[in-house]
């Protein structure tokens, strides 16, 4: 294109990139047509003050569009999530032989991460590189490479920086998986090494078609090598099924042959994250000891998915929403652990056979539903609570019915009515026992509720038991059964000793514990000494205190046993043992006859378990400890009511939205409501939602590159300096908010630091991988090479690669024992280290800049 001015002519570049000419005092600007923008006209007799104008509007423009890019990748990293969060079941068997089924991830983790993850938060970079190709009719341009490789200098220099920075003093992070990042950081040099060479050594000036498509093709060679790292698949390999650390079961390899349906390491990875489940379970009862266990449940729940490890979608999405005044997704936890604790005890009554029971409209029932009284007690009170609606009147009917007791000669039938009043909680009505001097055993009788009005008001239960103790001797002590359960959780345990048959007369009986499997001062501290029944007295308990372990599988058992009993002080009774059976008086053969005695049970074992239920509960939250799935939505209406939606940026939940959260509510507004237009996550199982989200990334990134372009054409900055000074800063904002979230919150450093390098090698094999192979191939059918000017762009490589050899070769030595660690360390070591990285991504920005200008020579 040639403009023509009246003192003036200016030649455009056909890619931007700009300059100016100045003659005769008149300024002008060397631009050409974007593909979704034209040039802002007039590009003559251009002052300089309007040339700085318009390059502020450029510039503004430009910083509206990387938000709306930004937030348009949150839904395709939503939906990036869903889809690889997809689960199958498959049938595995355990160390025992039994086989069950289970839900296993269908992607691999390392997998997922270098494909549709480094995918997601490398979007814009990708497809700017590609849609340049197209724009500039399949010729090569300078702000496509310059942005990869310039977010590439970002990412690894700046972003591993502020993550070394920002760990708290005293802490350290390292890096888990560190075969995957030494097979990753291989591949990210690797790529930019490979760069130059096609530009530079194999065909200089040419880029061949095997050298773009070998380019590509390295894409899925650092994905099987990375995944092979991860599986340690040095020699053939099995399927297998594996727990990861987020407690989702995900497809693995295993070493030796043999059956593909076994479950290898399942054990030892579950056990580690049922431990940290239990040991949280553990500290929040000592911290809430009066919380009944469903809400310290809760609590343990919430606490491991705010703890637990994150992906790198969830860790995106975090940045992106509190960058744009939507909230903290860990504001949703709270919620969720509430939601998956209901699911989950509903799904374990579903499964064991019991209905759930909602309460509606009012009930009326016993409470409690059992009654222990003495022969000798006469009236007594039996209570019938009520709830539910207490504004109505309500009446029910009662009767008594017999047992092994009989009205009339035990106690006194009884029927009638008892009348709710409205606000009534609760009604007594009195029973009589009627006493005698005949020793007999205990005997029982009921009483039941019948009709109501209004009808269906009779709630569970509506028979209580009333149990009669003989009090005209000195009882049988038993316990009430031969075997006991207990969890290991319980603290002091309070065992029951029962006296039946009688109830005359202090009683002294002795006891003590014995070892089974579980042994005096591990599982529980022995106990022994006597139990002192007062007269009239029904019931006294041991207490045992069972000691703590953080430990989820416990099955042992010890022993609790009664002595015989002693009459205390002179009795009938012991006189009459010591008289022949035939001198003994009837008074004193009735006296031996009710003289105290053991029971049928007077040993009672003690297992210390965790309960079935409690188990169950914990496996099942094991496995929804993901706070990934916290991310997506179901449906339009919530998208447009979380698009309309302030919220704080502060983790406090109760802290309202301030005027900073306003502000950027309103700016990021139509970007939110236009791209909550994008299906939800919950179609089609993300897989709409990843489509129309990464044409909608594609539209907004080909402005993005005319913008940029016409900015620097303006202000005379050549593309390949406004690709590594602006638009790589500015798609990498949000993935240096989220490696600074995932820095300080997880354990480990691979969701910080190891993506880093997966992904600057994904942003060449696909952005520039995709986008030669295209050009290649069209310019071949047209009979003629493709020619790509090495100059800016190999400079620009060999400065990152020696770089990035630096910066790789520091992490290491970080590991050693000085710091232990990638991140974090020593502060003075800490900042030392992020000052020595940030000043390498300075120099390299200099050095890049000075050689575009012609200030140093390149190659």
């Amino acid at each position: 294109m040639e403009i023509v001015g009246s003192n003036a002519t200016v030649s455009a570049n056909g890619g931007g990139g700009g300059g100016r000419v100045v003659e005769d005092g008149i300024l002008s600007i060397n631009c050409s047509n974007g593909l979704m923008l034209p040039c802002w006209t007039p590009l003559v007799d251009v002052s300089v003050f309007e040339k700085i104008c318009r390059g502020s509007v450029y510039f503004f423009a430009l910083v509206y569009l990387f938000i709306g890019v930004s937030i348009i990748s949150d839904r395709f990293m939503a939906a990036i999530e869903v889809i690889t969060s997809q689960e199958k079941e498959v049938a595995v068997r355990k160390s025992n032989g039994d086989r069950q089924i289970v839900v296993v991830r269908v992607w691999n983790e390392t997998v997922a991460n270098l494909t549709l993850m480094a995918l997601g938060s490398s979007a814009p970079e990708i497809l700017l590189s590609v849609i340049e190709i197209w724009a500039k009719d399949f010729e090569a341009g300078d702000l496509g490479p310059g942005t990869i490789v310039g977010s590439a200098a970002y990412n690894l220099f700046v972003i591993i920086a502020l993550c070394v920075s920002v760990i708290p003093n005293g802490e350290v992070r390292k890096i888990k998986h560190l075969r995957v990042f030494f097979v990753t950081a291989t591949w990210s040099v690797f790529a930019y090494v490979w760069l130059y060479l096609i530009l530079a050594v194999i065909s200089p000036n040419v880029v061949e078609i095997w050298e773009s498509v070998l380019t590509f093709l390295f894409f899925p060679a650092t994905v099987l090598t990375a995944y092979a790292a991860d599986r340690r698949m040095y020699k053939y390999v099995r399927k297998d099924y594996r727990m990861n650390a987020r407690g989702v079961i995900v497809q693995a390899e295993a070493l030796e042959m043999g059956n593909t349906d076994h479950l290898m390491g399942y054990d030892d990875v579950h056990e580690e994250i049922k431990q940290e489940y239990i040991v949280t379970l553990k500290q929040l009862r000592g911290q809430h000891p009066s919380c009944d266990l469903e809400s310290l449940e809760r609590m343990a729940h919430e606490l491991l998915l705010n703890r637990g490890p994150k992906s790198r979608a969830f860790y995106r999405i975090q940045a992106t929403r509190k960058l744009m005044g939507s909230g903290d997704l860990l504001k949703r936890i709270s919620e969720r652990a509430q939601s998956d604790l209901s699911e989950v005890k509903a799904e374990l009554r579903r499964e064991s056979g019991v209905a759930e029971f909602v309460p509606s409209g009012c009930r009326v029932y016993f409470e409690p539903a059992t009654y222990t009284v003495l022969e000798s007690c006469g009236r007594f009170d039996v209570r019938v609570a009520r709830s539910g609606d207490l504004d109505a009147p309500l009446a029910v009917e009662y009767c008594t019915e017999d047992g092994t007791a009989t009205a009339g000669s035990d106690y006194v039938a009884a029927k009638g009515t008892l009348h709710f009043g409205p606000g009534d909680k609760e009604k007594r009505l009195t029973l009589e026992v009627i006493d005698d001097d005949v020793f007999e055993a205990d005997e029982h009788f009921y009483v039941r509720l019948k009709g109501s009005q209004p009808a269906n008001s009779l709630g569970s239960p509506t028979l209580a038991t009333v149990v009669i103790l003989d009090d005209d001797h000195g009882g049988v002590f038993k316990f009430a059964q031969r075997d006991y359960e207990l969890v290991e959780s319980v603290g002091t345990y309070e065992l029951a000793v029962q006296r039946c048959s009688g109830a005359r007369g202090r009683v002294i009986i002795p006891y003590w514990t014995q070892d089974g499997t579980a042994k005096n001062g591990k599982e529980y501290e022995q106990t022994e000494g006597h139990l002192i029944f007062e007269n009239n007295e029904s019931e006294k308990s041991i207490f045992i205190t069972i000691i703590k372990e953080d430990s989820y599988e416990k099955d042992v058992l010890f022993y609790v046993e009664l002595g015989e009993p002693q009459m205390s002080g002179a009795s009938l009774a012991a006189a009459a043992e010591r008289k022949k059976p035939e001198d003994r008086t009837e008074a004193e053969r009735i006296a031996i006859l009710g003289k105290p005695r053991l029971g049928d049970i007077t040993k009672a074992q003690l297992r210390v378990r965790e309960s079935r239920e409690f188990k169950n509960t914990v496996d099942k939250l094991v496995q929804r400890a993901n706070a990934s799935l916290l991310i997506g939505t179901n449906s339009w209406k919530e998208q447009f009511v979380e698009a309309l939606t302030v919220s704080a940026s502060d983790d406090s939940e109760e802290k309202a939205p301030n005027c900073f959260d306003y502000f950027l509510h309103v700016v990021t507004l139509f970007w939110k409501l236009v791209f909550a237009c994008v299906p939800p996550t919950g179609m089609f199982k993300g897989y709409l939602c990843f489509v129309v989200s990464i044409l909608c990334i594609g539209v907004v990134t080909a402005i993005i590159g005319d913008v940029a372009s016409h900015f620097g054409a303006t202000l005379g900055i050549k593309d390949s300096v406004t690709a590594i000074l602006f638009v790589a800063l500015g798609t990498s904002i949000p993935d240096t908010f989220a490696s600074k979230v995932a820095a300080i919150q997880d354990k480990y450093a691979d969701a910080s630091v190891g993506n880093v390098t997966g992904s600057n090698a994904v942003n060449v094999f696909l952005g520039i991988g995709v986008a030669w192979s295209i050009a290649a191939f069209y310019h071949a059918a047209h009979g003629r090479p493709f020619k790509v000017d090495p100059g800016n762009l190999a400079f620009s490589v060999t400065i990152f690669c020696t770089m990035a050899v630096i910066t790789i070769c520091v992490l290491f030595i970080r590991r050693a024992r000085v710091v232990g660690g990638e991140l974090g360390g020593p502060t003075c070591l800490k900042y030392l280290t992020s000052a020595f990285l940030f000043s390498l991504w300075v120099i390299y920005l200099l050095l890049s800049t000075l050689e575009v200008y012609k200030v140093i020579k390149g190659f």
